[in-house]
């Protein structure tokens, strides 16, 4: 069975998403130090928390820039999830500290996006826009996916922006940077819509 590396933040939906890479032939393995990462070609950052509390685990040690310069290698593809995509940015307004700054984007409280008044956070079903070609979301597909946050990812080069979605205003549901990509929704709890983004990035 093909392995795919789970980068552990300290919480994280392990079982959700090793549940849905067992449909194709995968088994998600924990992440807990620099020393593994070598043993992937595939790696996942899942996304449950806060930013900071997060952030604190991946700075142990020197894992967080030990990571960088893996993903520098281009032999290796990370998909970030929810507040795993968030963490792959400069910083949070949930937090005080730095993020991974993978990507050139701040991450802001969807509050501030928006004058209308609607519930946070962002829960539920919604659809996105696909705004441009890419490998893990079809051009020409409608997809929904299921959201649960109350901040979102303002990149500074919108060229990276994959992918739109609406709630008061329109926000960055999914982004691409090279080998580097990130969702704010939660595919592995997307059912059909889910497990095509999956195959499609486990197929890159």
């Amino acid at each position: 069975m093909k392995k795919v590396g789970l980068i552990d933040t300290g919480i994280a939906n392990f079982g959700s998403i090793n549940s849905v890479l067992s449909r194709f032939g995968y088994r998600g393995e924990r992440i807990l130090n620099a020393s593994q990462l070598d043993d992937y070609s595939k790696l996942i950052l899942p996304g449950v928390g806060k930013f900071d509390a997060a952030m604190q685990v991946l700075n142990k040690g020197s894992f967080s820039n030990d990571l960088k310069k893996y993903l520098d290698s281009g032999d290796v593809n990370i998909l970030g999830i929810c507040l795993g995509m968030q963490l792959m940015c400069n910083k949070s307004e949930e937090g005080k500290l730095t993020g991974l700054k993978l990507i050139d984007a701040d991450v802001v409280n969807m509050k501030t996006i928006s004058a209308k008044k609607l519930r946070y956070p962002h829960m539920g079903w919604n659809h996105i826009n696909i705004e441009k070609e890419n490998k893990i979301l079809n051009f020409n597909k409608e997809y929904r996916f299921y959201f649960v946050h109350s901040y979102c990812v303002k990149p500074k080069d919108k060229t990276i922006q994959i992918a739109s979605c609406n709630y008061g205003d329109l926000f960055c549901a999914a982004f691409q940077k090279n080998n580097i990509y990130g969702v704010q929704f939660h595919p592995e709890r997307s059912h059909k819509f889910g497990l095509e983004l999956f195959e499609n990035f486990l197929n890159l």
